[in-house]
C-alpha cells in the first residue's frame, strides 16, 4: 500500500500479485508503483483491496458459462451505482491493458469502459471536477440554465474525445450529456429548492402541454405559498397533473373522511399511482392503495425531474438511440446521480423503495 497525494492508501499490488496475470507493461507499472485510489469519481476500486486480483472466471457468483475471452478478465473494481440498482463490474485485460464493465451475476459480455487504467483515472478526476465545479469548470461557479449546461458538456466531452480518439464509451458519454444537465436549474431562494429557468419546460413538453393554475384552482388546505407561486408561474408537464379536474383534497377525491385534508391530489404517475401535494409543506409524494411515499422534496423539484427524464430522451432521440441500445442502464444510475445532486429525496429517499428508481431500473430492463 502507498499514500496518495490526497492522504488516502492507495491500493497496489506486488510483483508476485500481478504474477502473469499483468502482463502490460504501463498497467504492471501503475499497479506496482503509484497504485489505485478506492474511490474515484464515480468509481471504486476498493473490491482490489478487499479481494486482491481475481479472475472473472473465479469471481462470478453461481455457474456461469463465459466466453473465452472473458475468463481471464481481471476484476480490479465497481461502478458506483445508486441505492438499489446492481453494480456493474470493472474488468481489466491484463494483455492489453483495456478496461471494460460486466455484471458478475450474468457476465455474458463485457461492454467498452477506457483504453487504459491512465486513462480511466483521468476520466473520473475530470467528472470530479465538473462535480465540484473544479479546475476546467470552475469558471462556471455561480452560472447556470441550458446554456451553461451545455458548455459544461461540451468541455467534459472534449476532454473524454481526447483520450480515446473520439471514441468515447456509452458510459463516459451518458456522464457528459446528463451529468451537466444539474447546472440548469439554480438553487431556490423563495422557499423551494429549486429556480427553475423561464418557459424550460414549455420548451421541452411544448407550447400548451404545461398546466399552470389560478387561485381559484387550489384548495384552503394549500397553505405552502411557495408552491402556490411555483404551480401559477412556472406549473407542471399535462403529462401528470389532472387538467380537467379542480385540485381536490384525497379526502374529497376518494370520498374518504379517513384522508387528510392537506393532501392534494395532482394527477397520476400511473393508473395506480397518484401524484400528491402536502399543503402544508408543499412536499410532493405517491398514493398508493394506503400508503404514501416520499417522492420529490417540493414541486420545483419535481418539475425538473420531470424535465430530466423527458430530456434524456430527447438527446437519446438526436443520438440515433445510442444511449438507449448500448447501455441504458448505465444512463439510468447517471441520471440518478444527478437527480441526487438537487434533490436527494427525488433519488432515493434513503429507503428500500422509490418510484423513480423503480421507473428507470424498470427502462433499463426494457420495461416502462
Amino acid at each position: 500500500m502507498s499514500m496518495t497525494d490526497a492522504g488516502v492508501t492507495a491500493i497496489t499490488l506486488t510483483e508476485a500479485e500481478l504474477g502473469r496475470w499483468v502482463t502490460h507493461a504501463p498497467t504492471r507499472g501503475l499497479l506496482a508503483g503509484p497504485g489505485l485510489p478506492p474511490d474515484t469519481g464515480p468509481l471504486t476500486f476498493a473490491p482490489l483491496r478487499a479481494h486482491g486480483l481475481r479472475r472473472l472466471a473465479d469471481a462470478t457468483e453461481g455457474p456461469c458459462r463465459l466466453a473465452d475471452e472473458l475468463r481471464d478478465r481481471l476484476v480490479i473494481g465497481e461502478l458506483l451505482n445508486p441505492a438499489g440498482m446492481e453494480r456493474e463490474s470493472i474488468l481489466l485485460d491484463g494483455a492489453t491493458g483495456e478496461l471494460t464493465t460486466a455484471y458478475l451475476a450474468a457476465p455474458t459480455g463485457a461492454r467498452p469502459f477506457a483504453p487504459s487504467l491512465t486513462t480511466v483515472l483521468r476520466f473520473a478526476a475530470v467528472t470530479e471536477e465538473l462535480a465540484g465545479l473544479r479546475g476546467r469548470f470552475a469558471s462556471l461557479v455561480g452560472q447556470y440554465g441550458p446554456a451553461v449546461a451545455g458548455e459544461a458538456s461540451r468541455r467534459l466531452l472534449t476532454l473524454f474525445e481526447a483520450g480515446t480518439d473520439g471514441a468515447v464509451p456509452a458510459y463516459w458519454k451518458a456522464a457528459a450529456l446528463i451529468r451537466p444537465l444539474a447546472l440548469v436549474p439554480s438553487p431556490g431562494s423563495a422557499g423551494l429548492a429549486l429556480e427553475m429557468p423561464g418557459r424550460l419546460l414549455d420548451a421541452e413538453f411544448g407550447h400548451g402541454r404545461v398546466a399552470r393554475f389560478e387561485e381559484t384552482d387550489f384548495p384552503p388546505t394549500l397553505t405552502h405559498e411557495p408552491t402556490r407561486r411555483f404551480l401559477r408561474e412556472t406549473g407542471l408537464p399535462e403529462e401528470v397533473v389532472d387538467t380537467e379536474l379542480l385540485l381536490a383534497t384525497l379526502t374529497e377525491y376518494y370520498a374518504d373522511d379517513s384522508e387528510p385534508d392537506h393532501l392534494i391530489r395532482l394527477g397520476a404517475l400511473t393508473p395506480d399511482t397518484t401524484l400528491v401535494l402536502d399543503g402544508r409543506t408543499g412536499a410532493i409524494l405517491t398514493h398508493s392503495g394506503t400508503t404514501l411515499h416520499p417522492l420529490n422534496t417540493d414541486a420545483s423539484t419535481l418539475a425538473y425531474t420531470l424535465w430530466l427524464l423527458h430530456h434524456h430522451r430527447t438527446i437519446d432521440t438526436h443520438l440515433s438511440g445510442e444511449l438507449t441500445t448500448l447501455a441504458y442502464d448505465q444512463l439510468a444510475a447517471t441520471m440518478l446521480d444527478t437527480l441526487a445532486v438537487l434533490d436527494p429525496t427525488g433519488a432515493s429517499a434513503g429507503g428500500p423503495w422509490h418510484y423513480w428508481t423503480e421507473l428507470l431500473r424498470g427502462e433499463a430492463g426494457g420495461g416502462l
